[in-house]
């Protein structure tokens, strides 16, 4: 979701290079594994390794692998498969020049690369060249139009695209399959599992604000905003008008299946920037935050239904937002402070950090609470919103991921 980052340089004549940029990054003592994105791209702090890892690299949904271009000692491009909180790369895959790592799946096995870095909206083109690894295994497809990748299913079987329509001036797009097997793209089914009718494939033209993975990897929530005539798959086939401005698009990545988790007013009327999801670490909740309008929705994930609006913070020109690992509050980012609701939507703390938060996220023991920053990462005591420390980031734009 999502810029695309930098070289990480770890050999040959370019390891004093790589040094000095651990060294920056070890200068302070971060107590948790923290992947942030700042101007250099992804960088790592805390764990074994401080580090870059470059604007060409992508992290997988739960920040558990990331896949990095960086070059051996001949200059030749390779792939690199690392854990972010070890030392050293678990696979390498030599590439021809021009790849850009895009998508990894759930399980970090395999890893789908474009010839093009992300954008909110690519430029037209009447092909696309798309490269999928898994172990030193690869293999290219040429796609007619605009394809970009999404997701892996969970089988890795196949991969979950988006579809650019017209090709040449591309300003919508559906969700479709590519059959890793058979190099062919099809449709996708509904929520009963039925093979969705010819012309009842919803077509997107709003903002992809984030998207998030279930904690048993198998569903992929996408949350989307300014959604002008959006009309969903239900609507098309039952002939309804639709015109929802926010949703929740829910993705089964092992039965290929996608049913649009309507989202009521006011959410999507304001920036998108100001909107954010989360998933409860327990599957059964998300939540939903409009900082603008100061809304949180929460909807079971079993039914797929909105259970209650609450008023919550509202401020700053973004929103952030976290579960507690134990699933029993919700943290939002909005502004200068960060606000913790507890089941009912009754706020149960409020505390201040430096400036506008920037992503928001807590360590796998829910005892420290991390905010991106201007420049910087933070990290709050989860017990009492006192200020324990900081760490820059060069030009820091998101908090990606902390364990």
């Amino acid at each position: 979701m999502t810029t695309r980052r930098n070289l990480l340089i770890i050999a040959g004549g370019a390891a004093l290079t790589a040094a000095c940029r651990e060294q920056a990054h070890a200068a302070v003592s971060v107590p948790d594994v923290v992947v942030a994105e700042g101007s250099r791209g992804l960088v790592v702090l805390g764990g074994e390794r401080p580090r870059d890892l470059g604007r060409e690299a992508v992290l997988s949904p739960d920040g558990a692998v990331a896949c990095t271009v960086t070059r051996d000692d001949a200059g030749a491009p390779v792939l690199l498969r690392l854990d972010p909180a070890k030392g050293g790369p678990d696979g390498r895959v030599p590439l021809a020049p021009g790849w850009v790592p895009r998508v990894i799946s759930a399980d970090g096995a395999s890893c789908a690369l474009t010839r093009t870095p992300a954008s909110a909206r690519p430029a037209g083109r009447e092909r696309t060249a798309l490269l999928v690894t898994t172990g030193v295994r690869q293999r290219r497809y040429d796609l007619g139009g605009v394809v970009e990748p999404d997701a892996f299913s969970s089988d890795g079987t196949g991969l979950f695209v988006l579809e650019w329509l017209p090709r040449q001036a591309p300003d919508r797009y559906r969700v479709r399959l590519l059959d890793l097997g058979s190099g062919e793209l099809r449709p996708l089914f509904t929520r009963d599992k039925a093979p969705v009718p010819p012309g009842a494939e919803e077509e997107m033209r709003g903002d992809g604000r984030q998207a998030v993975l279930s904690p048993g990897r198998d569903v992929l929530y996408t949350l989307y905003t300014h959604q002008p005539g959006h009309r969903h798959t239900r609507d098309l086939i039952a002939g309804r008008p639709g015109g929802v401005h926010a949703f929740v698009h829910v993705l089964h990545l092992a039965q290929g299946w996608a049913y649009c988790l309507d989202l009521p007013h006011p959410f999507g009327e304001g920036p998108a920037a100001g909107h954010a999801l989360a998933a409860s670490a327990d599957g059964l909740s998300l939540a939903v935050a409009d900082v603008t309008s100061g809304s949180l929705a929460y909807a079971a994930t079993t039914s797929l239904k909105i259970e209650r609006v609450v008023t919550a913070a509202a401020g700053g020109d973004a929103a952030s937002l976290a579960f507690t690992p134990d699933s029993g509050r919700v943290l939002i980012g909005a502004g200068t402070a960060v606000t913790a609701y507890d089941r009912a939507g009754t706020v149960a703390a409020r505390w201040s950090v430096p400036a506008g938060v920037r992503g928001l996220a807590l360590n796998g023991a829910g005892t420290r609470v991390y905010a991106g920053g201007a420049g910087e990462i933070v990290w709050l005591d989860a017990a009492s919103g006192a200020l324990r420390g900081r760490a820059p980031v060069e030009g820091l734009t998101a908090l990606r991921h902390v364990r």
